[in-house]
């Protein structure tokens, strides 16, 4: 994909009305138009009060102009950002001048497009642009900042810089016959591989922390009816989000609702209570847990304190996948005046609280969070799922690689296999395809 020639405009800022609205202009040549709207080319980098005007000469508005000129901009071209009022019609305006003298509208991202395709960032630190506009938490905003400066693109040139390295030993080994290679050229390369492996283990376990800040995991409150789980997702979330009855079957379809621990955004979804049932509605909903279950990051299970672990629990239990993470909750406890507490049971924790109460909710949030994998780490950068699945299937060639010490040509070719996925984070080996789909994702204006 080559940079484009010609020159793009939309309104930058959100959607509404605002103290303060931003056009912005990128492309080629942009005194002409600096001109007809202005009467002068703005000096560079200073921020200039002028009236912005139409056609006719007439006043569309009046505010702050900035000239950019390239390769020292955003997106690498001569950029124009014009700030005016932040009225809805006024921007429209300002726009449509703008595309009278030869703009067309940006498409969705495409300002950061240019960016990348004129070097200016690299293809992780272009979405961590997109990461950092949808940060629902300030850790996801430190962390999504961590990889617009470049902190995720610097880990991952010094693997390949490893790897081109360790190739390069490889490829002369090749030129040897395996009877005349010598035993510390061997341990050397399994030496430089071994530190590879390593290095990149530590990287996956940071991306995998910065993917949970970015798309949250997905809890899914199951059990009997009438155990308790809408209480709990009202307790969890801090609000009436579901209602709550004595009648089983309350609930019949599955609610979902957002909240952040520690940073770290959650989806907690409440279903319809599993149990042997003839009304349609309730049977459809029923339906749906089973469903939500299969594509859950992790399971509670909610049991009533007063019964233990019964017959009707342990079906259910046969019915979950055998993968996902889970936690034992037994609600309840205030009607047997218990203290909340967490029990090991084999290799299974068993938390008991009280969700009409709260007490023990602290205890759960704690191991929730453990439960999904997160601990606390420096350095995490933000990660999308397609960087998580670069870095496994690096890792997958390496352990390939190790495999084929005695066979040098499918070593080498399994090396670079693990280059290639690695460069195809930061865009040094990415399809158009990919590219089209990653900024189409972004909103208009950046």
């Amino acid at each position: 994909m080559l940079p484009k020639s010609d020159n793009i405009a939309a309104i930058a800022t959100a959607p509404g009305r605002g103290g303060i609205g931003v056009v912005r202009i990128s492309g080629q040549n942009l005194a002409d138009t600096a001109l007809s709207i202005f009467g002068a080319l703005p000096p560079a980098r200073n921020a200039l009060y002028t009236s912005f005007k139409d056609a006719g000469g007439g006043v569309i508005d009046q505010g702050l102009v900035l000239f950019f000129p390239a390769p020292h901009s955003y997106t690498g071209e001569d950029v124009l950002e014009l700030q005016g009022h932040g009225g809805p019609a006024v921007l429209q305006l300002i726009l449509q001048r703008c595309l009278d003298l030869g703009a067309r509208l940006a498409l969705p991202g495409e300002f950061t497009q240019r960016a990348y395709l004129n070097d200016k960032l690299d293809l992780a630190q272009a979405e961590s642009v997109a990461d950092l506009i949808d940060a629902t938490t300030s850790q996801a905003a430190r962390s999504a900042m961590r990889s617009l400066l470049g902190d995720f693109s610097r880990v991952i040139h010094q693997l390949v810089a490893q790897l081109i390295d360790l190739r390069m030993l490889v490829e002369a080994m090749l030129d040897f016959p395996e009877d005349e290679l010598d035993l510390p050229d061997v341990s050397r390369r399994d030496a430089k591989l071994d530190c590879i492996r390593i290095d990149l283990q530590k990287t996956l376990e940071l991306a995998q922390q910065g993917s949970l800040l970015r798309e949250g995991a997905h809890v899914v409150l199951i059990g009997q009816p009438n155990v308790g789980k809408s209480s709990l997702l009202n307790c969890l979330s801090g609000e009436e989000v579901a209602l709550v009855s004595d009648m089983p079957g309350t609930t019949r379809d599955v609610i979902r609702q957002s909240i952040q621990l520690n940073g770290v955004p959650l989806h907690i979804i409440d279903t319809a209570g599993l149990r042997e049932a003839e009304d349609t509605v309730e049977l459809m909903g029923i339906a749906r847990t089973r469903s939500t279950i299969q594509k859950a990051d992790a399971i509670l299970l909610l049991l009533d304190a007063n019964h233990g672990l019964s017959k009707e629990d342990k079906a259910i239990l046969a019915e979950l996948p055998s993968g996902t993470p889970r936690l034992y909750i037994f609600n309840k406890i205030d009607l047997l005046n218990e203290p909340p507490r967490v029990e090991m049971h084999g290799v299974e924790e068993y938390i008991y609280l009280s969700a009409k109460t709260g007490v023990g909710i602290d205890l759960l949030r704690h191991k929730l969070l453990a439960l999904i994998g997160w601990h606390q780490e420096a350095g995490v950068f933000m990660a999308r799922e397609r960087h998580v699945r670069a870095l496994l299937q690096a890792q997958k060639n390496l352990d390939c690689a190790l495999l084929e010490g005695k066979r040098a040509e499918l070593y080498a070719e399994e090396l670079r296999l693990a280059q290639d996925a690695l460069s195809n984070i930061t865009g040094e080996f990415s399809s158009d395809d990919l590219l089209g789909e990653i900024f189409s994702r972004f909103c208009i204006g950046k």
